[in-house]
This record gives structure tokens, C-alpha cells and sequence, in this order.
């Protein structure tokens, strides 16, 4: 199926003037002409040489099983190039390496491998490549739960909960910022992607906040940091959650119960800071006119809960295989909404059947879409993997992570964390978690550090990794809208982001927020909230009006926000939320005061200036 995949994705570009738009229409079809039948020719060969392949001639396959398995590599190569570049641009160094590595000097060294041994790794060995597990995930366990996200995408839910939060937004100058933290808390649950998250709630957040009174660069770092969190956020975790189940061991829901709390940490963290800017900004309510709902955005979002509801039960409560719910939730919410759709239609006295058929057309394109590409993107990351695999990366990477070691554990968190951050500068989250796993979970595991902790650590230094500077997909999409400065935005993003800069180091001090699902999550999720909070309003909160209060303030909170994540003493750890908690409700009553006042003088009410006023 993996080359099927790719002939759906080559016959879907051609069909949008897509996949050599310089060339003429006569070449784009021959080129997909020869792409499809080359696709079809390498299916057909390996589901029936494929027992042959795998186990008869393994190690010693025949030179049509090395030429089929080339041309299926030269052709999601190919793909990367169009659609990934720096995927394509670092599995190219990479094979290069794998030949050449007696040019590189030092640890990095080594003899070289035959082009042989790199083609057959990637092409027909199947333990990694592009026939490896990865895309095989793509097409049974996340490829399930991509049925049920084309449901709701199909039938209009994602855009309902976009215009429910659009209505939220109205109510008052606070609730407008906040509704990018809420369209993207809601629709990252589904979607898992950052980028796709700021091009479809930043278009109408964005243009909103700005009017309001937001500076262009912090609308567009506000929706960033929104945006971010649609890759942490359960039950897809931008598909990390399912690479997680793979390389673990573990269950699916194990993962995803796991996730929760961090996700709503950080979209704790980030709502906090957004309502401290918009306090900052003081912003007005522009002249907005809620949207429209009708009749089917209602049943779209009892839908959209759901579908979150149905899946939390089978999988948490029957314990039923993620696989086996995921496709009776897309079964029986399919056939919930095309009823619903159906009577809305007649409702409406509107008998045309293209009417009434568009949304399951739509539910078949957007999954045939998402599914392909996903397929062979994880194609792509099965040769990452072989690669760093063979050439044995990740084992001189755990070399430097010992030494670091040697000198304090610190230092080797430290040296892990830029490893994965230069990584996720050129790389998606998914394959920077991928790389960064394979090299610093061996090194951390000897030194005692908890399993839960390191993938959890590698997962949200991947997140990171589409926000660090330079390059960051997510920003680039909302500097756009904002027609905001691009680096400004990635800077002023970091600075909404500081929840997952704590997450990254809390996880190895307060290590309960992942290793055991439920009541044991309780303490340490509070702590790392609390003293997030803590921190997020010793940057960005005002508590005096004079400089020496001011300051000596925001030290005294910030002080206790680090014992509470940081200390390593429970009993300390805990005392120290008690001023966290009186310093951050000052905080908010100064904040709202502030608000108060700023309306007051809006409507001409002027403060008492003596008694007998």
C-alpha cells in the first residue's frame, strides 16, 4: 500500500496543478503517467514476492527485489523534494554519510558501507526504510483515527467549533485573545498540526486581535503559541503519540491518559499570558459581529465532543484496542452526522442528492489526501531511521551524552536538549523525536532516569523544535496573516511559550506528571502549574507602580515558582505554593483592577476626589 499511497498523491497533484507547475500540461501527465504504473508495478511485486522477500531470500536478495525496492526509495525521495525539503536535504546528507564516512574526522568517523548494503536497507530489508513499520502505522493505527478527523473535517465540525469560539470572543476585550487558546485547544485534539492550526483559527483570531488593539507582532505570536499546542494535545499529539506506542511497547491510551496534563499545562500557561497582554495592550472590543450558528453547528460540536468522549471510554474504561475504537467511532459519528445532514437537507425542502452526498465525497477526499501524504512522510522517516541506525549516530551521541554525564546529569539534559534543538530546526516535530529518542534514550536509561520521563522529554523538545529560531513553520503562517516582521514573531512566540520551556526541564524534577496516569499526576501537575503561572507573571505581570516593589516582588515570586517546579524536597516544593498563590491572586486582582479602570475612564467616570464627592 505504500506505493499506492504514492500514486494517490501523485494523481492528487496532478489534478491541482501541483506537481510540476514550470511544466506543460502533456509532461505533468506523462511524468504521473510513469510515476503511477512504476507505483502499481512495485505493489504488485511485492505482495506477491513478499514472503520471498522477508524470509526465503533474506540477506541475499535478487537484483529485481534491489531494483523494485530502489525505485519505491527514488520515488518518496522524490516526493520529499517537492513536498519536504529538509526531510529530503538531510536523508541525502545522511546516505551520503552512510558511504562516505571515512571523510568525516574524529567520532564521527567511520569505514563506509556499500551503496548495496544502503539501498537494500532502505528499499527491502523492512526493518527500517520505506517498507519499515513506520508507514505501516499510517496505515492501520493512526490511519484510523485519520478516518474519524475526515468525518469531522467532511461535515463542517472543525469550522462550528472555530464559530462558537468566534462567539466566545465577542463578549469582552479578555475573552478575544482567548479565542485563539480555545479554537486551538478544541481543534488541535483532532488535527495535530501546528501549522494547518494557525492557517485555519489564525485567519480569523489574528485579523480580530489586531483590530482590537494587539501590536501585529504579539496577534501573530499569540496564535503561534495557540497554534503550538495543537502538537501536544491528546488524542493525536501530532502523531507522536502513535510513535511513542511504537517504540515503547505500549499501549496507545497509556500514552494519551499520560498527555493530558502536560497539554493542559501549557494551554493553562499560555491563556494566563495571553490574558496578562491583553491587560498590557488594553485592549478595546472592535466592531465585530458575532457569527451566525444554525442548526447543524450544534450537532456538529455535540459530535466533536463525542467523538472525544467515545474514544476516552472504549479505550479507558472497555479497554478496547485504539484500532477497534477509533473505527467505531468513525462508523457510528459517520453515520450520526449524514442523518443529521440529511434531515437538515429535507428540512430545508432541498431534495438535490450532490447536496446531499457532498460531505461524505469530502469525508473520502480529505482522508485519501491526509492519509497518502502521511504514509509517505512516515516512509521518509523509516530511511532516517535506517540510516542513523546503520552508520550507528546515535551511539556516538550517547558517547558525548556519557561524558556530559560524568560532569553532572545537568549537563547531559543540556547537551540532549540542543542535540533535539538543532534537529527541530530543520525538522517537523515527529522525525526530530524520532532521531532525538534514538540517540539519548540508551545514554539516560543507564544513568536511571525513567523511561516516561526521556520520551516525554524528546516529545516536547520536537514541539520546540517548530518554534525555535530560526525556522518555524507555525510562524511563518501567522507572521503572514499579521503581515507582522517573522523573526520578531518567533521571539515574542518564545516568550508565550514559557510553559513547555519549564515542561522540558519540570519533567525530570517533578517526574510523577508522567510516570504513573491519573491520581498520581495531581501534586506534580500542580506544582509545575502553579509555579508556571508563577513565572509567567514575573515576566509579563505588573504589581507596582514603583520599580524597587516591582522588582523586589516579581524576585520573591519568582523564587518560590522555581522551589515549587525545581526543589527536589516535596514538603519545600509544597510550602513554597502558598506564597505562589497569594502573589499570583494579587497579580490577577492588580490586572483586573487595571481593566476596571481603563473602562471607567472609556465611559467618562472619573475617580472620587474627596469625601463630599
Amino acid at each position: 500500500m505504500v506505493p499506492i499511497a504514492y500514486a494517490v498523491v501523485t494523481l492528487d497533484l496532478l489534478r491541482k496543478n501541483k506537481l510540476y507547475p514550470s511544466l506543460s500540461l502533456v509532461a505533468n501527465y506523462i511524468i504521473a503517467t510513469v510515476y503511477v504504473l512504476l507505483s502499481i508495478s512495485v505493489s504488485l511485486y511485492m505482495l506477491m514476492e513478499f514472503d520471498a522477500i522477508r524470509y526465503a531470500r533474506l540477506g541475499s536478495w535478487t537484483t529485481t527485489d534491489v531494483v523494485m525496492g530502489s525505485i519505491m526509495i527514488f520515488l518518496v525521495m522524490e516526493y520529499a523534494r517537492k513536498r519536504s525539503f529538509p526531510i529530503f536535504a538531510l536523508n541525502l546528507f545522511l546516505i551520503f554519510y552512510s558511504v562516505y564516512g571515512w571523510i568525516f574526522p574524529g567520532m564521527f568517523h567511520h569505514p563506509g558501507l556499500s551503496w548495496y548494503r544502503v539501498f537494500t536497507s532502505m528499499g527491502v530489508e523492512m526493518a527500517t526504510g520505506v517498507f519499515s513499520q513506520l508507514p505501516q502505522l499510517g496505515l492501520t493505527l493512526i490511519g484510523s483515527f485519520f478516518m474519524v478527523l475526515s468525518v469531522l473535517m467532511g461535515f463542517g465540525c472543525i469550522e462550528s467549533i472555530l464559530k462558537l469560539a468566534s462567539r466566545f470572543a465577542t463578549r469582552s476585550t479578555h475573552a478575544l485573545p482567548q479565542a485563539a487558546v480555545i479554537g486551538s485547544f478544541a481543534v488541535g485534539s483532532v488535527s495535530g498540526s501546528g501549522a494547518a492550526n494557525a492557517a485555519t483559527t489564525g485567519s480569523a483570531t489574528i485579523p480580530a486581535m489586531i483590530q482590537a488593539g494587539f501590536p501585529k507582532v504579539s496577534a501573530a505570536a499569540v496564535e503561534t503559541a495557540s497554534s503550538l499546542g495543537s502538537q501536544m494535545m491528546p488524542p493525536i499529539m501530532g502523531i507522536t503519540a502513535f510513535l511513542m506506542v511504537e517504540f515503547m511497547g505500549v499501549s496507545y491510551f497509556e500514552v494519551v491518559a499520560r498527555g493530558f496534563a502536560p497539554a493542559l499545562i501549557y494551554f493553562a500557561g499560555v491563556s494566563v499570558s495571553v490574558y496578562l497582554l491583553a491587560s498590557k495592550y488594553k485592549t478595546r472590543m472592535p466592531d465585530l459581529k458575532p457569527p451566525e450558528t444554525v442548526f447543524m453547528d450544534k450537532i456538529n460540536l455535540l459530535a466533536y465532543l463525542s467523538v472525544v468522549g467515545f474514544l476516552v471510554y472504549f479505550m479507558g474504561v472497555l479497554r478496547i484496542a485504539p484500532l477497534v475504537a477509533a473505527i467505531r467511532v468513525f462508523m457510528g459519528i459517520l453515520v450520526f452526522l449524514f442523518l443529521f445532514h440529511v434531515f437538515n437537507s429535507l428540512r430545508k425542502k432541498s431534495y438535490n442528492f450532490k447536496i446531499i452526498v457532498q460531505p461524505v465525497l469530502r469525508v473520502i477526499d480529505t482522508f485519501g489526501e491526509m492519509a497518502s501524504d502521511l504514509v509517505l512522510l512516515l516512509s521518509l522517516l523509516g530511511i532516517l531511521t535506517g540510516t542513523f541506525v546503520i552508520t550507528g549516530i546515535p551511539t556516538k551521541v550517547g558517547l558525548l551524552m556519557m561524558d556530559a554525564a560524568a560532569f553532572h546529569i545537568i549537563a547531559m539534559i543540556v547537551v540532549a536538549f540542543f542535540f533535539g534543538y538543532l534537529i527541530g530546526m530543520g525538522l517537523p516535530p515527529a522525525p526530530t523525536y524520532i532521531v532525538l529518542v534514538l540517540a539519548i534514550a540508551p545514554p539516560m536509561m543507564r544513568v536511571g532516569i525513567e523511561l516516561w520521563v526521556i520520551h516525554f522529554f524528546a516529545f516536547f523538545v520536537a514541539v520546540f523544535g517548530e518554534l525555535s529560531p530560526p525556522t518555524s513553520v507555525t510562524a511563518a503562517v501567522t507572521s503572514k496573516i499579521a503581515g507582522a516582521n517573522y523573526t520578531r514573531t518567533i521571539f515574542k512566540a518564545l516568550e508565550v511559550c514559557i510553559p513547555l520551556m519549564i515542561l522540558m526541564g519540570a519533567i525530570f524534577t517533578r517526574p510523577g506528571l508522567v510516570l504513573e496516569a491519573g491520581v498520581g499526576q495531581i501534586v506534580p501537575s500542580i506544582q509545575i502549574l502553579t509555579g508556571t503561572i508563577g513565572i509567567i507573571f514575573s515576566i509579563q505581570g505588573k504589581f507596582s507602580p514603583t520599580w524597587i516593589k516591582e522588582i523586589s516582588l516579581k524576585l520573591v515570586l519568582t523564587s518560590f515558582s522555581m522551589i515549587a517546579i525545581f526543589h527536589p524536597n516535596e514538603y519545600l516544593a509544597n510550602l513554597a505554593l502558598v506564597p505562589c498563590f497569594a502573589l499570583i491572586i494579587y497579580g490577577f486582582v492588580l490586572a483586573k483592577k487595571g481593566e476596571m479602570g481603563k473602562i471607567a475612564g472609556e465611559i467618562g467616570i472619573t475617580a472620587p476626589q474627596t469625601d463630599k464627592n
